[in-house]
């Protein structure tokens, strides 16, 4: 199992930047899937790839809680001009959200120049080992948004995040994503334009191949790209449980190492009300234990979760 918070004795709540940040821009670029720009360089400055934040709208009640979002990618300046090393400062962080739910709905009625209350970096995030050849993202329903950073940043076109850390570079990164429907995708020009080998699929067939990510995967296995030698191919997803359950399942069957990063409801985003808990195996006593997505996770190595 890939060192997760507690593992490594570190708690990114104590770090953690609380503040108002003001929206650079917000709006819809999918089927009920929307885009937030947020001037917030104590967050940007520091998150690394997998990390979230917690967001809250200033002056309301209801809903009384901040909500969990997965950073998306972090920028210079406002025309997504990306630092070219370490020492350039980040200012800008986006966010990816689905309107679902009260937050969600009253989040995208609020426009540029409103600020939002937000706090984080926290969560783990992807670690910057292992090293891998190749890199293969897989991705359901809105579950890029916590991808497109960590491929940018093994391809060496995302600069540095967080303290400038160094992680090993993979040769290619391979994107597999799918939806329901051709309209669920939403700027998928950023994975072709980071350099990524993007594959899509949807269940109707409206774009891409007819069928699911595992449908994605046994094509680019056929095409002979994915190795099964140490340190050729690492797999990473996001997404609905069933779909990385099953991703966890093929990766598992071809002696694969695969890291998820859990979708999960969160209420506090510090650990204190264990709403986010996942099952993890315990190694020492062959059981499992329950693990808090917001301080162990929320990316963990795919075969320590107990899948329903």
């Amino acid at each position: 199992m890939p060192p997760t918070a507690s593992a490594a004795g570190v708690c990114h709540a104590d770090a953690a930047a609380y503040t108002a940040a003001r929206i650079v821009f917000n709006r819809e670029v999918a089927t009920r899937t929307w885009r937030i720009r947020l001037d917030c360089p104590a967050i940007a400055a520091t998150a690394v790839p997998g990390q979230f934040a917690m967001l809250r709208i200033p002056g309301r009640s209801d809903p009384l809680l901040a909500r969990p979002l997965a950073v998306y990618e972090t920028f210079t300046d406002e025309a997504d001009r990306l630092p070219a090393g370490p020492g350039a400062g980040r200012r800008f962080v986006d966010f990816l959200y689905l309107v679902h739910g009260k937050f969600t709905t009253a989040l995208q009625d609020i426009g540029p120049g409103n600020e939002l209350i937000i706090w984080g970096p926290l969560g783990n995030g992807f670690a910057a080992a292992p090293a891998t050849d190749h890199l293969v993202l897989v991705a359901g329903g809105i579950g890029q948004t916590a991808l497109l950073a960590f491929g940018r940043e093994r391809l060496g076109g995302g600069g540095a995040y967080g303290a400038g850390r160094h992680v090993p570079p993979a040769r290619r990164v391979t994107l597999c994503w799918g939806a329901r429907t051709a309209a669920m995708f939403g700027d998928v020009d950023d994975f072709r334009s980071a350099g990524f080998d993007v594959r899509l699929a949807t269940l109707d067939g409206s774009t891409g191949r007819k069928g699911t990510v595992i449908d994605l995967l046994d094509d680019v296995h056929a095409g002979g790209s994915i190795e099964t030698a140490a340190g050729s191919t690492l797999v990473a997803c996001c997404g609905p449980e069933g779909m990385m359950a099953a991703v966890s399942r093929w990766t598992a069957d071809r002696h694969l190492p695969c890291l998820v990063s859990l979708e999960a409801p969160m209420a506090c985003g510090i650990g204190i009300c264990f709403t986010c808990v996942a099952r993890v195996k315990d190694p020492e006593t062959g059981g499992w234990d329950y693990r808090r997505t917001c301080i162990e996770g929320p990316v963990f190595d795919a075969t320590s979760i107990v899948w329903e």
